[in-house]
């Protein structure tokens, strides 16, 4: 196999974009650090033209260490342009302050990992997928520089130093009984090896992941870091890990079919996401944590295709909608509360259709969307995930996703209601952040937009993942 270096050039993009705003800020007086912004879209712009110029050529890079199909290809797109609108909050958050720069390259860095985390097709390429991706994560946590922020950022780096081991005992283990990385050849390799030991090797690997998604049993530090970090932090780290943990779990999944049932374990590990986000999320005041809670559940969903990999043609297509649509609603979710940074209670929202009836309109429309109220694309990715567990033979996991949903219906009411009570809307509300306002605007209406062309969109999602 050839090294074909060109085909991870989104990547590259993004890893060389992270360094010149990293040494570019040394040099760049702080009036003029946002050049450095528009470096690290630039960048960003870039890996996504090269991402859908990629797209045809396929194949593999590396040795077939790195896949290029249509699940990286998508990772890459929605990765990017989440980052992207990530970026904008920025000019309302960190526009002129003394970590400006390394935000930025903090950034791209861990959108970098996430990317590679989606095309690793080589257990030693997931390891430094992930380890690029938690990273950057630990430090953008704590830029929040408050107690709030310094003990989230503690709490994730442990939880994510603890599951990062296990990952490594995983990957330890798969490798000495399989004697390679390669999941082409390990597929072969393992099924000769020791049920107990490779057993024990995809659950390291799987808890790794876990942490990088969200997910129960690694799901520790995403409210604390939902509602302590800045809100252009709460965002990235909610969703764009998300992108290439969940691709990366579903390709080591069809990747190693081995003598234990691994759509059974991951399928209970969606129910519990799900369920214990959804139930963790009923008290909560605070609207980044509850949104915290409330991805620890998008992820059960998430999980559900992952679940019947392999066991039903609906299941990447069905995924790779959800993600997109997923990433889309979660910001413009977060945008609303950037907006508004003063406002840290549902209750603060009271009067928002009156003060401004163009943001309450959008927070309504992902808040329902989030839920899966058609026509939001969060709606069709539920629709087609529950299809996909029904055919691939789990009809409990379609009960859970609709159980599941109508019960979050509650906790999302909890912030729609005051949001739509014409009251006499408080002085925070009078001027929200100009750019978060537009990602507010933008990324909800795109929510809407993705949901009506979902046919379309569910067309070019129908690839194989590379062999």
């Amino acid at each position: 196999m050839a090294m074909r270096p060109l085909a991870m050039l989104p990547e590259i993009l993004l890893f060389v974009g992270g360094l010149v705003c990293l040494l570019g800020g040394s040099f760049t007086p702080r009036r003029r650090q946002w050049t450095l912004r528009v470096v690290a879209a630039a960048a960003l712009v870039a890996a996504v033209v090269a991402a859908l110029a990629g797209a045809s050529a396929g194949g593999t890079a590396f040795e077939g260490a790195f896949a290029v199909d249509v699940a990286t290809t998508t990772a890459r797109v929605v990765g990017a342009v989440a980052t992207l609108l990530v970026l904008a909050l920025a000019a309302d958050e960190v526009a002129g302050d003394d970590r400006e720069s390394e935000t930025y390259a903090l950034l791209l860095f861990a959108t970098t990992g996430a990317l590679v985390l989606a095309g690793a097709r080589d257990l030693l390429v997931l390891l430094v997928g992930f380890f690029l991706a938690s990273i950057p994560l630990y430090a953008l946590v704590g830029l929040g520089r408050t107690a709030r922020s310094a003990e989230a950022a503690l709490k994730t780096y442990l939880v994510g130093a603890l599951f990062g081991i296990l990952m490594m005992l995983g990957v330890t283990l798969l490798y000495g009984v399989g004697g390679t990385t390669s999941y082409p050849e390990l597929a072969g390799a393992l099924a000769q090896a020791p049920v107990a030991v490779v057993g024990a090797g995809f659950v390291g690997v799987l808890a790794g992941l876990a942490f990088k998604a969200g997910s129960v049993p690694a799901h520790f530090w995403v409210p604390d870091a939902a509602q302590g970090s800045t809100g252009l932090t709460a965002a990235f780290v909610t969703t764009v890990p998300k992108v290439g943990a969940v691709v990366a779990l579903y390709r080591l999944v069809v990747a190693l079919p081995g003598p234990l049932d691994w759509g059974l374990l991951v399928g209970v590990l969606a129910v519990a996401s799900m369920t214990l986000g959804n139930l963790a999320a009923y008290g909560q005041d605070d609207p980044r944590r509850l949104l915290g809670w409330s991805t620890v559940s998008q992820v059960g969903y998430l999980l559900v295709p992952v679940a019947v990999a392999g066991r039903s043609d609906l299941a990447l297509p069905s995924m790779l909608l959800y993600l997109g649509a997923y990433a889309v609603t979660n910001i413009a979710a977060f945008a609303v509360t950037t907006a508004f940074p003063s406002v840290r209670d549902l209750g603060g929202y009271a009067g928002l259709v009156r003060a401004r009836p163009g943001l309450a309109v959008g927070l309504v429309a992902v808040l329902l969307g989030l839920v899966g109220t058609p026509p939001t694309a969060v709606f069709v990715g539920k629709l087609t995930t529950a299809t996909a567990a029904w055919d691939g033979g789990m009809p409990w996991l379609t009960v859970a996703v609709l159980v599941n949903s109508l019960a979050s219906l509650f906790y999302y009411l909890r912030w729609v209601a005051p949001a739509l009570r014409r009251d006499d809307p408080d002085d925070d509300l009078a001027a929200p952040r100009r750019w978060s306002a537009g990602v507010a605007a933008s990324a909800s209406a795109a929510s809407v937009v993705l949901g009506l062309l979902a046919g379309l969109v569910w067309a070019g999602l129908g690839g194989p993942l590379s062999p």
